[in-house]
């Protein structure tokens, strides 16, 4: 392996070596960790394994980097007898592109890969290890600091900090925030970057108006007041289930962060005072700390940051809340606090101390220090899974918006090798059966051990969105899974793993996530009212407050169950077929005027209209036949760019609208190709153009560069998905070539 001499430079505190970094992606079913090889008789190396864990996988005893190590890490790999002449057919193209895929396959057969993007999930973890006084290892120091580094921005006075997410402009959260974990990782105040940084910060107003999750954080590290935050009580766990308002009705991701930051700001707990936290308070604010004016702060959020302003519902609530947070009696609090806090116990136990994202992860990591104590089993576990959330890259060490995205990333390239063909060929035929393999070892088994006590959904029966160790299932993550497996399994060269009983079990999941509108949400039914949303307390993210039914899950919730219909015809035939009826009339209702859908989990129309249409030809509507198509297809054509290829921007998530692109994206072109074929477009000349543009930006090694972002959640926060421009492009290509003439190419 080399390293390119376009290598990202080093940071404030330096660069390691990238040569010496090791991934382990092949042990406890798909979990992702770093090691960097230090010498054996270095002073720390004892020391690194105690904190951090043993190398179960023995990756860093390796004399080289695998394949998979070095490309995500950014070096240069050999061509291994692979022509660097461009292929001249999509199927010849796909081959290509899968041959060089298959070398960054995990020994256990998934695909590792970066889940990142959102500036905010690194503050969490920082301030968290910073207050429990939990070692961080240097080269993590070094690799985050060197990352801050090469995600600043450079746009002015004003733009010149972190965004929500690295494409999006400096906000007063995203600088804030990064700002402070760069000083508590021993970066100085006057390093130019710092300085940069913080005259940004300033010029936006300064951490006055940094919004509700950036008070928190700041709150808990003492260079904020609790009394500058708008309360969020622990007592509202102690309401009866039947309230309206109660937590268990709020959608998941919002009340598993709202249960800690209850306890902890119940708790008023702020970290020891120390020279670092003085000095964070006079380089934080744009006046001096001991004349800020707290509780005239609990509404201020910079209109850099604002993207869901509070109601005034909210407000009000919010006063009276302040006015109970006064005068709440001892003994209720008190109660309120063990309920909050066994919550948080029993989403460490169902998650293996993983929770369910990054955010309440460092959150629960101090609710079990503070109560249990640094030597606690419990607080031991968060501290040794810190790492399956850390990823390192060529611009150093990120974190991740979960421990991966490992079962989404494989059922799509597991679609995609069935879809082109590519998966029958010899040459690829041990590659999808470590991958049938692997995604046999996902499926959750069972329901977590609190189940209903958690007020968790079943799981028996799901796949997940990363691991199973995980716990958590998404609706369209069972879906996908199950839909994957059933395709493998057809071929005549794997074995058979999953059962029929299996596969019936994860058909009574996704039948029970169908809400009664036909359409199907993410993690759970929807469980409370749309007015919840009017009482949502996170200016920077929207419709966050309850689940909703999405276009995604319901067409992978649909194919899915018609995929498992063929092989399978008997078992709760009635019920499929009422199911997959109610889910397409739902998302015909859901189609815009101008004849798109809006995606929430990537971007955007051009994401959601795939899926939609892939529903409506599972009923037999194409573009000859459903005016629904057809004004699919009129608008996706509408959006096809000079190069042939189409690009849109991240910003149509947040202006629900269509935004293009600066230029075509390849994953944003593979999906369009895959709509027009799935809608039997009449004319192949579109199609082929938007082939010819994904072929034209193919490497001489068979990968596709990376490009925008790809993803994103509450229309706000922009997420990486590198692994769709592999899954996604050998897909299209793959189609194209098996549905379209032969000749025109």
């Amino acid at each position: 392996m080399a390293v390119p001499r376009s290598y990202p430079p080093a940071g404030p505190l330096g660069q390691t070596d990238p040569l010496r970094w090791r991934l382990s992606s092949a042990t406890d079913g798909g979990r992702h960790v770093w090691h960097y090889a230090r010498d054996a008789d270095s002073p720390s190396a004892a020391a690194y394994e105690t904190v951090w864990g043993k190398d179960d996988e023995g990756v860093r005893g390796a004399a080289e980097q695998s394949d998979e190590t070095a490309y995500w890490l950014g070096l240069d790999l050999p061509l291994k007898d692979v022509s660097p002449e461009a292929a001249e057919t999509p199927l010849n193209s796909a081959k290509k592109g899968y041959e060089f895929y298959k070398r960054l396959q995990s020994k256990d057969g998934h695909w590792s890969g970066e889940y990142g993007g959102p500036m905010f999930l690194l503050p969490g973890i920082i301030i968290a290890m910073y207050v429990t006084k939990t070692p961080i290892p240097e080269e993590w120091k070094i690799e985050i600091a060197r990352y801050l580094a090469n995600m600043q921005r450079d746009g002015g006075e004003d733009d010149q900090g972190w965004g929500i997410h690295f494409e999006a402009r400096s906000s007063v959260f995203g600088t804030g925030l990064n700002y402070v974990v760069l000083r508590l990782l021993g970066v100085g105040p006057d390093e130019p970057m710092m300085v940069k940084a913080r005259n940004c910060l300033h010029k936006l107003g300064g951490c006055e108006g940094i919004p509700s999750w950036g008070k928190f954080w700041l709150a808990i590290l003492n260079v904020h007041s609790w009394r500058g935050l708008n309360p969020t009580p622990a007592e509202l766990w102690l309401l009866p289930d039947i309230a309206p308002i109660h937590p268990w009705r709020w959608w998941i991701h919002t009340r598993n962060v709202y249960i800690p930051m209850g306890y902890l700001s119940g708790k008023g707990f702020q970290a020891e005072e120390d020279d670092l936290i003085r000095s964070l308070r006079n380089e934080l604010y744009t006046q001096p700390y001991s004349s800020i004016d707290w509780p005239s702060l609990r509404n201020s959020i910079s209109p850099y940051d604002v993207y869901s302003p509070h109601s005034r519902v909210a407000n009000a609530c919010f006063a009276v809340l302040d006015i109970y947070d006064r005068l709440a009696p001892s003994w209720i609090r008190k109660k309120a606090l063990e309920r909050a806090y066994k919550l948080v116990v029993m989403e460490d136990e169902n998650t293996s101390y993983q929770t369910i994202g990054p955010v309440s992860k460092a959150m629960n990591m101090i609710c079990r220090w503070l109560e249990e104590g640094p030597e606690s089993e419990a607080f031991q576990q968060h501290v040794l899974k810190i790492r399956d959330f850390m990823w390192m890259s060529k611009d150093g060490m990120m974190m991740t918006g979960t421990n991966g995205s490992q079962l989404w990333d494989a059922s799509f390239i597991a679609q995609a090798l069935y879809e082109s063909g590519l998966a029958s060929l010899p040459e690829n035929q041990r590659s999808t059966a470590l991958l049938l393999d692997w995604l046999d070892q996902c499926q959750i088994r069972d329901n977590p051990p609190h189940f209903e006590q958690a007020y968790r959904h079943r799981t028996k029966g799901a796949w997940p969105f990363s691991t199973a160790e995980q716990s958590y299932t998404v609706s369209d993550c069972t879906a996908e899974g199950m839909k994957s497996v059933l395709l493998l399994q057809e071929l005549p060269h794997v074995t058979e793993r999953v059962s029929y009983p299996r596969f019936c079990d994860a058909v009574d999941t996704i039948l029970s996530l169908q809400n009664p509108s036909g359409g199907f949400a993410s993690y759970e039914l929807v469980r409370g009212s749309p007015l919840l949303e009017l009482l949502n307390p996170a200016e920077v993210f929207a419709n966050i407050m309850i689940e909703y039914p999405y276009v995604e899950c319901t067409t992978a919730c649909v194919t899915a169950l018609s995929v498992f219909r063929k092989k399978y015809p008997t078992y709760r035939a009635g019920e499929i077929e009422r199911a997959s009826k109610k889910a397409i009339d739902w998302i015909k209702t859901a189609q815009r005027a101008d004849g798109s859908w809006y995606g929430s989990w990537g971007i955007c129309f051009t994401y959601a209209t795939m899926f939609s249409i892939e529903s409506l030809a599972l009923a037999g509507e194409n573009y000859s036949n459903s005016s629904h198509v057809e004004r699919a297809c009129e608008f996706l054509l509408g959006k096809q760019m000079e190069d042939g290829g189409w690009g849109e921007s991240y910003k149509s998530c947040e202006t629900e609208q269509y935004v293009h692109n600066a230029k075509s994206q390849v994953v944003n072109t593979a999906w369009a190709v895959i709509t027009l074929l799935t809608a039997k477009y009449p004319d192949p000349e579109p199609i082929r153009r938007g082939c010819r543009l994904i072929m034209s930006r193919q490497q001489p090694d068979g990968s596709w560069p990376q490009e925008s972002i790809e993803g994103v959640f509450n229309k706000n926060a922009a997420i990486s998905y590198p692994n769709f421009k592999f899954a996604w492009t050998i897909n299209a290509l793959g189609q194209a070539w098996k549905k379209l003439p032969r000749e025109g190419w």
